[in-house]
């Protein structure tokens, strides 16, 4: 993954930006107040991710974070409850990726010094990846296919296609058979 950081400095005013956060924040709020496996429940959901949602997919509320619209998901991926995408950095979820309850992707941070200023990196997990509950995803992480991350782990560097990574900070135990996928 092509791992860009982008600086964004929250003391220099931002009309549209303010505008389209609090739109987010406000539909954000709608779909976690709404009866879920509804049509209004999906209506919202479809407002929230635009065409950033992909065919089959479903977000099971409560959901939390920012700049949600920079969140893209494919096909037939499943995000459990109680996400925390802080997506200012961008979150790419590619096809058949499974989202365990209470997992939080994170993809800015703040300078040491000036805390005002967000340093942020993208965050990709790829294609069948399973994100156990209670994991955390740092920025600039990618996360390969077919992966396993386990439950309460804690990502500070890539897992590879196939591994099954586990701790804090998360390490690579095992790998998959790869021919069990295709």
């Amino acid at each position: 993954m092509i791992c860009e950081e982008e600086i964004v400095d929250l003391r220099i005013p931002d009309p549209k930006n303010f505008e389209e956060g609090k739109r987010l924040a406000q539909l954000t709020f709608k779909l976690n107040h709404t009866m879920p496996m509804t049509d209004e429940y999906n209506q919202v959901l479809k407002e929230l991710f635009g065409d950033n949602l992909g065919e089959g997919s479903y977000v099971t509320a409560p959901i939390q974070g920012a700049c949600l619209n920079r969140i893209n998901i494919g096909r037939n991926v499943i995000i459990n409850s109680n996400l925390l995408a802080m997506a200012r950095g961008g979150i790419t979820i590619e096809d058949d990726v499974q989202i365990a309850a209470n997992v939080q992707i994170i993809t800015n941070n703040h300078d040491l010094y000036e805390r005002m200023i967000l340093p942020c990196k993208p965050v990709l997990i790829k294609k069948g990846a399973w994100i156990g509950a209670g994991a955390t995803i740092l920025p600039g992480i990618s996360i390969g296919a077919h992966a396993i991350v386990g439950a309460a782990s804690v990502v500070t560097k890539d897992v590879p296609d196939y591994a099954v990574a586990v701790g804090n900070p998360a390490k690579v135990i095992k790998m998959l058979d790869a021919d069990r996928f295709e």
